[in-house]
């Protein structure tokens, strides 16, 4: 009966580790994919980030150019003023060695 309920405790554990790697997203909530930005002004890019699995924060990219680390769930980060012309805006979560986890979500912006 003993080595029945270590199983059961070992098998529920494993099931919660899932669920909660399962659960790791960012949301990356404004501009939204398709905005037109200001090329001669800085932006603000507003995130919300659910952690789970190894992740312990994000990156942000801007052209595959890490600009901002973002270690809040939910917040914002300035932009500097982008080129003209359309770019490629990504946050992805890494763990704490700062390697990525493999959850990230990327925007198509067009600076005018």
């Amino acid at each position: 009966m003993r080595n029945l309920s270590m199983l059961v405790f070992i098998l529920a554990s494993f099931t919660v580790s899932l669920a909660v790697a399962a659960e790791a997203k960012i949301d990356i909530i404004s501009p939204t994919d398709g905005a037109k930005l200001d090329a001669r002004a800085q932006s603000k890019l507003a995130y919300e980030v659910t952690l789970g699995g190894e992740s312990d924060h994000a990156h942000l990219y801007v052209d595959g150019k890490q600009v901002a680390l973002l270690r809040q769930t939910k917040g914002s980060a300035t932009l500097d003023p982008l080129t003209r012309g359309m770019h490629e805006i990504c946050a992805r979560m890494v763990n704490k060695n700062h390697t990525p986890t493999g959850v990230e979500r990327c925007i198509k912006v067009t600076a005018e």
